[in-house]
């Protein structure tokens, strides 16, 4: 315990000067919007730009990162905690040499950490911040208590909607709930699944206008992607629809979405920062 406690000083210390991956959340307000599949073929699409790219699966007890690439990874978050595994341990090598850390059915033990484990997890995840660009986190769907208090560590949030009403609302509610805990989170939203670029701007336009009216807050409209069938034909080959069907419009428009996050206006400079997402650990499972 007291060799992990200096080792993750060291590694804060570390931070101040250094460059670290930046983290995100991947998530939705409701189930079924396609977030998981939109996670992978972001990650994939960062990695082709010649990035490192660590995706962790943190849908908790449905994680199907790896059944979407066709590829069953033997270990998972599970093994980490249990059966005393290393992070790098416990990954898999996905398409486009991405990293991919799953889920399991036994993720609450990430959520519940006393602070053996908790030491444990942020001196193993320190090196992981100084080895990637990205660390990209697909969460469930919906918000729980616990869940929440992860989403508070990473650095930037990634919203994803359909056009559908419930659908819009449930995203509103979600940036409203993570707004009143920390407002300086900053939101990217992705419309999935439209049929025109009519309806994908103004469901963009209808939030945008909800969280400046009644939370004076702001988003980046990353985009929008069609609903195309190469998606669901994409999954049934377990390969994933930017690299099975490159010229389909889903995978340009995914192009454009990945092109607008990471030229979003900070330069490039904004690709690679120091990352707050230790010290953020500390306080909202420590309250430290």
């Amino acid at each position: 315990m007291k060799d992990q406690a200096e080792n993750l000083r060291r590694r804060l210390e570390l931070q101040k000067n250094h460059l670290m991956a930046k983290t995100l959340a991947i998530l939705s307000g409701k189930g079924g919007v396609g977030k998981s599949n939109f996670s992978l073929n972001f990650a994939i699409s960062l990695s082709k730009l010649g990035k490192k790219v660590l995706l962790f699966d943190m849908d908790i007890g449905m994680g199907n990162i790896d059944i979407l690439f066709g590829q069953h990874s033997p270990y998972s978050i599970v093994d980490f905690f249990e059966d005393g595994l290393s992070l790098k341990e416990i990954m898999t090598t996905g398409p486009e040499q991405i990293s991919v850390i799953t889920g399991g059915t036994g993720l609450t033990h990430l959520f519940t950490l006393d602070e053996d484990k908790y030491a444990r997890f942020t001196d193993e995840f320190g090196s992981l911040l100084e080895s990637y660009d990205y660390i990209l986190f697909d969460m469930g769907a919906g918000i729980t208590q616990d869940s929440a208090k992860f989403l508070l560590c990473v650095d930037e949030l990634i919203i994803i909607t359909t056009p559908e009403p419930t659908s819009v609302m449930d995203a509103y509610s979600t940036m409203k709930y993570i707004h009143s805990i920390n407002d300086e989170i900053p939101f990217f939203l992705v419309c999935n699944r439209v049929f025109t670029k009519k309806e994908g701007k103004e469901t963009m336009i209808r939030l945008q206008n909800a969280l400046r009216k009644f939370l004076g807050a702001e988003m980046v409209s990353l985009g929008y992607l069609p609903d195309d069938r190469s998606v669901s034909k994409a999954v049934s080959k377990q390969i994933p629809f930017i690299l099975s069907y490159p010229d389909a419009a889903v995978s340009k428009s995914l192009i454009e979405v990945v092109s607008r996050y990471v030229n979003h206006g900070l330069g490039e400079e904004s690709i690679i920062q120091k990352s707050n997402f230790l010290q953020n650990m500390k306080r909202y499972f420590l309250g430290k």
